[in-house]
């Protein structure tokens, strides 16, 4: 149940973080020393933390829906989880190098996105594996 309850979270967060890069009035112009990108449409830093453009937009959206999908299933939600704290460790450590902190042009993940990443990364790990064990209470009650 945990697992299920950190996924409808997690895909809710990353819903609104979609939504609310779409919305200009949100975001400030990104500094004249950030990465340049080939995709420039919505470019900007959400809430002047974030570096976002429409397709990081897109892909959050698509990673929140597709959390709340995967909400209602324990295996669902176990598999989104993990393969949320593999992806998001690629974007992290994609941020982290300069060739690639923009996803060659595409995405920007670098600055505080690459830390939000790794927050992600590892609570979904967590979630994904960790938080599978059944403590001494549940054993004890499904036993």
């Amino acid at each position: 149940m945990v697992t299920r309850s950190f996924v409808a979270v997690f895909g809710v967060i990353y819903l609104i973080l979609g939504i609310l890069g779409f919305i200009p009035a949100l975001s400030t112009h990104v500094p004249a020393n950030a990465p340049s990108l080939i995709a420039t449409g919505g470019h900007g830093d959400l809430f002047g933390l974030f570096p976002v453009n429409y397709v990081g937009d897109v892909a959050n959206i698509i990673i929140g829906v597709w959390g709340l999908l995967s909400f209602p299933r324990v295996s669902a939600a176990v598999a989104y989880a993990q393969i949320m704290a593999l992806i998001m460790t690629i974007t992290v450590t994609l941020g982290f190098f300069p060739y690639t902190n923009t996803l060659y042009g595409l995405v920007p993940l670098y600055a505080n996105d690459a830390w939000l990443h790794a927050v992600s990364a590892l609570s979904a790990a967590y979630f994904g594996w960790v938080a599978l064990a059944p403590t001494r209470e549940e054993a004890a009650h499904a036993g």
